[in-house]
């Protein structure tokens, strides 16, 4: 059995959650109740909703899963633990076993020296037994110490190996991103199932050695035991309800507090709090929720405190029926004082025990949804987890073909790319252009193979590349992408992480900055190649647009691929910065890398072996430069349209824009696509 594979879960009996009046600020602000949409969410109120019997039937299960995902993580430390706990409840039964001899010699007739110096061995038997369960409980604590991060390790490698092999497909769906984010409370929950299964068998190690105890001093006393037991964890599981109940209800109040928090100090909304006045307002409304909030905890408390109340006077009185009865067998010479007064030290351990143990019992369960979170994130990532092996892919490709690929997103009905066929060539310059959204970063993905075509095939020297070996042709692709990574490392790292097993190669390293015009960037930060690019912690710095955008280039330089991908490489650099990059790229192809630039800067792309003119998924218009510019080119002159729009708004007067009002339908075909070079014109993802 996989360790980590939970059993099938029980059906539970499951109640209603409270309901909470939303307050003004509430409705005002977040339209009533903020919950968070995260995976993890879902299980907020859980253990309120569920009835204590249902999670009662699942300990066993719980349990068993623990206690095998802890062996496969370390043997030794928890052979030591189990020892050390059956340990404890030896030494809990020797102890008051013992206590019972020193009481007895204690009531006996004659002198009392007598009486102490016949108990006195004895009494050192108790010490020698409560020094051993102490030092057992020291090496529980230790052994649990060395458990507890093992098996949150073991738990977060189980779960995040696959995922960084998932397809980008599924990576992109909300619904997964959900299942991922709990799974990560999962790796902490690991932990905590540790510490809640150790408490439960401790607990329960303990209520056995008190009924053992009880038993050997008289029958009756095991039946007492149960009349004490049974009240103690109703009010247990009340109370335990009660608190839950009003961390829920608080945990509202923190959560709208403190986006309002966050809002007041953020420099982001700064400018609008102060001009247009919503600092005092929002103020306000952080303020009547703090009162609100406030209310609601007393009134939280006050119905805690009644539950309470009654459990007590519940128990109180079954206690004080039990003592009775104790009294009874004592009084009438069914017990001896001695063993009475063991009797009543042995009750006090046992309801003790279960208060401890119900509490972790509420606890296992909820961290157990956690752990099932995980679980099912780690069997979803394998399920949608890119194959390993394959074809060999020996270099570069000399020719890429696609050959009427059609890609459509999951959950969408349009497609992306539509049935788009092409060519390419190692050490071609391969531009792709198109206003916003008519597929050109998709083009660009499928080259990486991030994604898999829908329909059609995309072949690499005749071999498609479902057949390929995925990992190797990711070996031959480096990315500059529009939204490309800000890694929070130093600079060094972020560029040498394209190439991680040689990432120590200074001289590669200084040869990409020089290439991407990083070098400068790097000379004027405070510890050259060591400084932390990431604002917020000491020595960190923030790092402009541009220069993060030479580090880019600098990172897909570094890499050495024979196919570099370009998305609107430059698009925060400078005029005379942009220049130098574009010309680094078109020496690049000169050395025989392929490079394929997506972009919006049709100026750009005049020096490309060829251009493919894409628009709404569909390869509309290709050739180079001159041929698309041509009057005579046969196609729809998107191109060249887009082109002129481009070059006209760096002109006295700018372009001539259709009248407003004028209808999509009565403008011409020329107005038509210039609508479209509009919105290329303004940047997108493509």
């Amino acid at each position: 059995m996989n360790p980590l594979r939970l059993p099938r879960r029980l059906r539970l009996r499951l109640r209603p959650a409270p309901y909470v009046q939303n307050s003004p600020p509430e409705q005002l602000l977040f339209g009533g109740r903020l919950k968070g949409s995260w995976g993890w969410t879902a299980h907020e109120g859980a253990r309120l909703r569920t009835s204590f019997w249902s999670i009662l039937r699942q300990i066993p299960r719980l349990v068993g899963h623990t206690v095998s995902l802890a062996w496969r993580a370390d043997r030794a430390a928890l052979i030591v633990v189990a020892i050390a706990q059956l340990g404890q409840a030896a030494a809990t039964v020797f102890g008051l076993l013992a206590t019972n001899r020193v009481l007895v010699s204690l009531f006996t007739a004659g002198p009392t020296a007598d009486r102490i110096t016949e108990a006195l061995p004895s009494l050192l038997l108790v010490g020698g037994a409560g020094a051993v369960a102490a030092t057992l409980r020291a090496v529980t604590f230790g052994g649990t110490g060395r458990l507890e991060p093992k098996v949150e390790r073991l738990a977060a490698l189980t779960m995040l190996t696959p995922v960084i092999r998932v397809e980008m497909e599924h990576l992109e769906q909300p619904e997964f991103h959900k299942i991922l984010d709990s799974g990560q409370h999962g790796q902490t929950a690991a932990r905590q199932l540790i510490q809640h299964t150790l408490g439960i068998i401790e607990a329960l190690m303990a209520l056995i050695a008190v009924s053992g105890v009880l038993a050997v001093l008289h029958p009756v006393l095991l039946p007492l035991l149960i009349a004490v037991v049974v009240p103690k964890a109703w009010g247990t599981v009340r109370a335990a309800r009660r608190t839950y109940e009003s961390i829920q209800v608080w945990i509202e109040h923190v959560r709208q507090q403190g986006a309002l928090r966050r809002l007041l100090i953020s420099q982001k909304a700064g400018p609008e709090l102060r001009v247009h006045g919503a600092g005092p307002f929002l103020l306000e409304q952080f303020d009547r929720m703090g009162v609100e909030a406030a209310q609601e905890q007393t009134k939280l408390a006050h119905r805690e405190a009644g539950t309470d109340l009654l459990t007590s006077a519940l128990s109180g009185v079954t206690a004080a029926v039990t003592y009775g009865l104790l009294a009874w067998l004592l009084t009438h010479g069914h017990m001896p004082l001695a063993s009475g007064a063991t009797a009543a030290l042995a009750l006090t351990s046992g309801t003790s025990g279960l208060r401890r143990m119900v509490t972790h019992i509420h606890h296992l369960y909820e961290q157990s949804l956690f752990m099932t979170d995980l679980i099912k994130a780690r069997d979803e990532s394998a399920l949608r987890a890119i194959p390993r092996g394959g074809t060999p892919v020996p270099g570069p490709p000399a020719l890429i073909e696609f050959d009427r690929v059609s890609f459509t997103y999951p959950g969408r009905e349009t497609p992306a790319l539509d049935t788009v066929s092409l060519t390419i060539r190692r050490g071609q310059i391969v531009a792709l252009v198109g206003v916003n959204g008519s597929g050109k970063t998709t083009l660009s993905k499928l080259l990486a193979g991030l994604y898999l075509p829908s329909e059609g095939q995309i072949r690499w020297d005749g071999t498609d590349v479902r057949e390929l070996d995925r990992d190797q042709l990711f070996d031959q692709v480096a990315l500059v992408l529009q939204d490309y990574q800000r890694w929070p490392f130093t600079a060094r790292a972020n560029v040498a992480i394209s190439r991680p097993s040689e990432i120590h190669d200074l001289e590669r390293l200084e040869g990409a900055a020089e290439l991407a015009g990083a070098h400068k960037v790097v000379g004027e930060l405070p510890r050259g190649w060591d400084t932390l690019c990431e604002k917020g912690y000491e020595g960190g710095v923030d790092l402009s647009g541009g220069q993060w955008q030479r580090l880019a280039l600098a990172r897909a330089y570094y890499r050495k691929a024979g196919l570099l991908i370009c998305d609107e490489p430059t698009s925060s650099m400078d005029p005379a910065a942009e220049i130098a990059a574009f010309q680094q790229i078109r020496d690049l192809a000169g050395d025989g890398q392929t490079v394929i630039l997506v972009t919006h800067r049709l100026h750009s792309v005049r020096s490309a072996d060829v251009i493919y003119v894409l628009d709404q998924g569909r390869l509309v218009e290709a050739g180079d430069f001159a041929a698309l510019m041509a009057e005579g080119h046969q196609g729809p002159g998107l191109f060249r349209e887009l082109f002129t729009l481009q070059s006209e708004q760096y002109r006295t007067g700018g372009p001539e824009v259709p009248a407003q009002g004028t209808p999509p339908a009565a403008r011409t075909g020329a107005e038509r696509p210039a609508e479209r070079a509009d919105e290329a014109v303004t940047g997108g993802t493509g």
